[in-house]
């Protein structure tokens, strides 16, 4: 899902809504040791986000497919020119900002699980599915950064 434009926000109990993070929408895909990043318009992020993929990578959940938004916190905010210095083509590069600055992925989604897909489940049915995600995979110290 991706926010619109309205003239008035929407009441009622059927509605939910999420912050807007200041930083890139990400799909975050793994299957075993595999781990892909992808922006909302397809390209691949992974080589920018090595910290993240590392993190990834320790979850005990071995195939999922998460959506969310890369951030990186400096000085207590987000930081978008931080996040945009990612995006430079020496890996050298980017392993010293990843290093001084790690990332951040803020998850609000789970989109699959164990090979199967969640994406025709009611978004309450997935938020339920992504808390239960949440208790089995994020009690490490690096999980917490995701």
């Amino acid at each position: 899902m991706e926010s619109r434009s309205a003239d008035a926000i929407p009441t009622g109990d059927c509605w939910q809504y999420e912050p807007k993070w200041d930083g890139f929408r990400c799909i975050a895909f793994r299957d075993g040791d595999n781990v892909h990043l992808q922006s909302k318009s397809g390209q691949p992020l992974a080589r920018y986000f090595p910290d993240i993929v590392e993190a990834i990578r320790k979850l005990p959940s071995q195939s999922f497919v998460l959506d969310g938004e890369l951030a990186i916190p400096v000085n207590g905010a987000l930081s978008f020119d931080d996040l945009q210095l990612r995006l430079h083509p020496a890996a050298s590069r980017v392993a010293k900002l990843a290093k001084e600055h790690p990332a951040i992925f803020i998850v609000f989604d789970l989109l699959g699980q164990d090979r199967q897909s969640l994406l025709k489940k009611p978004l309450r049915d997935r938020r339920k599915a992504l808390e239960k995600f949440s208790r089995a995979n994020f009690k490490s110290k690096d999980a917490a950064r995701l």
